[in-house]
């Protein structure tokens, strides 16, 4: 091979490195771009749900210093006074606001597989609200009720929104969210102006609430040591029809000195099929913090 040759070929190897090189430096320049705006979109997407728990605990007030009495039993439903009984102690101090964290598994469509997903949610008990915010390798949705206002977002990869959806009927479906969720803070579930239990039978009795223009309400099942096992209703599914709309709770543990369930379950019953979409398991929770 002559000389000429060698040295066309080495040119051509340290232009052919060249081009790797430079090619391999857009690349790692393009990930690092895309990693930042990922990273971006997630700091984004964590300001908005801290400014709106931040929105959520400006019009709440602190009840706490009201108690619980067996008093305020008087009147109600058999299976909902030994309920009562049941979770709470007398002088138990009202819970104003709570915040928990939970795993769990999640289904975008009934149709689909269990996805694992994690989650953080605020509640406020005095005036009705709650934001949630759950995460999972694909989405993140924040679901809220706020000044009677019920709003779900979903972001794709925390860059998309692909979903944004309000209106009455999210008001009064994210209402019935919070009410059904009462069962983690149940002084939130005592008689009040707005909150009314009237009975069914031994095991079962009906809880109605209002909030403004708005009124929802559950049959409440009650299991053989006296919990709530189950809350069914009807619900908008989406923008269609409403649909029964079960929640399952289970697993109770003293929390704070408040016996609630640690495991709650949703999901939809179509054609006298139960068909779950959530199933979460709470990891931490707290009461009258503040935000």
């Amino acid at each position: 091979m002559g000389t000429t040759n060698i040295y066309a070929q080495v040119a051509s190897t340290l232009r052919d490195k060249a081009a790797f090189s430079a090619s391999f430096k857009v690349m790692i320049a393009i990930a690092a771009l895309l990693c930042l705006i990922f990273l971006m979109g997630r700091l984004n997407l964590y300001l908005k749900f801290t400014d709106e728990v931040a929105q959520l605990f400006s019009d709440s007030k602190d009840i706490s210093s009201q108690k619980f009495t067996a008093k305020q039993l008087d009147g109600l439903p058999d299976p909902v006074q030994k309920y009562f009984r049941h979770v709470l102690n007398e002088g138990q101090p009202y819970i104003s606001n709570v915040h928990l964290v939970h795993n769990g598994l999640f289904k975008t469509d009934l149709k689909k597989d269990w996805i694992k997903i994690s989650g953080e949610e605020y509640f406020t008990a005095d005036k009705p609200g709650f934001v949630w915010k759950g995460k999972t390798t694909a989405f993140t949705a924040r679901d809220m009720f706020i000044n009677g206002n019920g709003r779900l977002v979903v972001s794709l990869f925390s860059l998309f929104t692909i979903q944004n959806q309000t209106g009455e009927k999210f008001d009064k479906g994210e209402l019935m969210r919070w009410l059904g969720e009462s069962v983690c803070f149940p002084t939130n579930l005592l008689p009040s102006q707005h909150l009314r239990w009237l009975p069914i039978d031994d095991n079962s009795a009906k809880l109605e609430f209002d909030y403004g223009d708005l009124a929802v309400s559950f049959t409440v099942i009650f299991d053989a040591q006296h919990q709530i096992a189950e809350l069914r209703t009807l619900r908008h599914m989406g923008d269609g029809p409403r649909q029964p709309w079960v929640t399952k709770v289970s697993h109770y543990k003293s929390w704070n000195g408040v016996l609630i369930p640690t495991v709650l379950e949703a999901g939809w019953e179509i054609e006298k099929k139960y068909l779950p979409y959530a199933r979460f398991a709470i990891q931490e929770l707290t009461y009258n913090e503040g935000f």
